[in-house]
């Protein structure tokens, strides 16, 4: 029976997707729930998988096609038998044209075009920043003792791969060097300057139409202020234990201070809750904060929704799953959409200072960063505390500079005294 390989329906924040990867070819056999093909949002990359046992008939929109939501991607034949390799080679993208055996093309393939499956023995799953690694330095999963839970390839791994790899280098021939992946570059001569160009990922476009649009539809200023961390760092070590065994081995982190300082300071201003929807100012009776979060394909903000009734614990553990699901790129588009405010923590990549860009249409945003040791003067006397510099970007139409200023003080009080936080005062 044919049955017609759709792509998801997307949600209405999402008007599109781009076709990233063909995980299969035309002809190949499938079994049921076996990933297919990878659609590529501008917020996350989707996965479709096989509806049943049987083959992929025909490949009607090829790698790099824009589709909309529930469009047909391939035709397939429920029941059917077909190679192991494919049929047909003009309807998928071959990343290989060497190759000895179908199993061998396979495993090049998905070296090639970052599939999330690798075979080896098998099949082990490796992690974003392992499979970036294994495509820049030419590797082959199948060389690498995986150490990551239930069999996956780490960036760890591969490192500790490569630190290896240039050890015994070091020891050999200079004939043996020569027989490296990237030996090729080693041959140019001296001097010479290379380049690369690869096209925008769907989500790195985004990202940059987003900021430009932020920059360009308000009327974007930051104020700043500073925090002495103490307080809070000798509340976190005095109770660090007992809380993480309190809670089934949840960490207390600084995150969940700030994000229950900012529910408090935006419930005593909520101009900076707020968002404007044309000529209307829309006024949210909730706090979803969104906490921006790294990953190898860019910068993603997952949101906490209705933070304002989470306690430190619920904070703590939803941040962990996502940075967890953002490292495995499982972060689903519902993770990612709304959000009334954002938090932005450069600190954790050493940033002492910056002025943190608009999520909109959002109309304030929070940017924390690097703790560092300073000599202050407390009553009279110098003494060195662990300071943070704070920064809140507002939106100037919609929050005044003595609201944004007062803003940023309350945050700055609570986190300075955070019993407050906890007695809501």
């Amino acid at each position: 029976m044919a049955i017609e390989i759709k792509a998801p329906t997307f949600p209405e924040s999402v008007a599109d997707g781009v076709v990233a990867t063909w995980h299969k070819k035309a002809g190949e056999q499938v079994s049921r729930d076996e990933l297919i093909v990878d659609i590529e949002t501008d917020k996350v990359v989707l996965e479709v998988v096989a509806p049943a046992d049987g083959v992929i008939e025909k490949i009607i929109r090829d790698e790099g096609a824009v589709v909309e939501s529930a469009e047909v991607l391939a035709i397939f034949k429920e029941g059917a038998s077909g190679t192991a390799g494919g049929a047909d080679a003009g309807q998928a993208k071959t990343e290989s044209k060497n190759n000895d055996s179908v199993k061998a093309e396979s495993q090049a393939r998905h070296q090639a075009d970052g599939s999330e499956k690798i075979s080896q023995d098998g099949e082990i799953i490796a992690s974003p920043a392992a499979r970036k690694m294994l495509e820049e330095n030419g590797l082959n999963a199948s060389d690498i003792e995986a150490s990551g839970k239930g069999g996956r390839l780490t960036k760890e791994d591969v490192v500790g791969h490569l630190e290896k790899k240039k050890s015994d280098t070091g020891s050999r021939p200079a004939t043996a060097a020569a027989s490296q992946p990237k030996a090729a570059a080693d041959d140019m001569p001296a001097g010479d300057r290379t380049e690369k160009r690869v096209p925008m990922t769907r989500l790195r476009a985004s990202i940059a139409r987003r900021l430009l649009e932020a920059q360009h539809n308000a009327a974007m200023l930051t104020t700043f202020n500073e925090v002495n961390m103490k307080p809070v760092m000798d509340l976190r070590s005095q109770y660090k234990a007992q809380f993480e065994k309190r809670h089934n081995g949840t960490k207390l982190g600084f995150m969940s201070f700030f994000v229950k300082a900012a529910t408090e300071a935006l419930k005593r201003f909520p101009a900076a809750n707020a968002s404007i929807d044309g000529s209307d100012i829309v006024y949210h009776g909730y706090q979803d904060i969104g906490v921006a979060v790294s990953s190898d394909r860019g910068l993603v903000v997952p949101v906490l929704r209705n933070a304002e009734h989470m306690g430190l614990a619920d904070i703590e553990r939803s941040i962990g799953e996502f940075g967890k699901k953002a490292k495995d790129g499982k972060l689903a588009i519902e993770d990612m959409t709304g959000g009334t405010f954002t938090i932005s923590n450069g600190g954790v990549f050493g940033s002492l200072m910056s002025t943190p860009i608009l999520n909109p249409p959002q109309t304030a945003i929070l940017g924390m960063h690097k703790i560092q040791e300073r000599p202050m003067a407390v009553d009279g006397n110098v003494v060195i505390l662990p300071m943070m510099y704070l920064a809140l970007s507002y939106d100037h139409r919609m929050i005044d500079g003595k609201e944004a200023v007062q803003f940023l003080v309350t945050i700055k009080e609570l986190l300075e005294d955070p019993a407050r936080i906890l007695l809501d005062i």
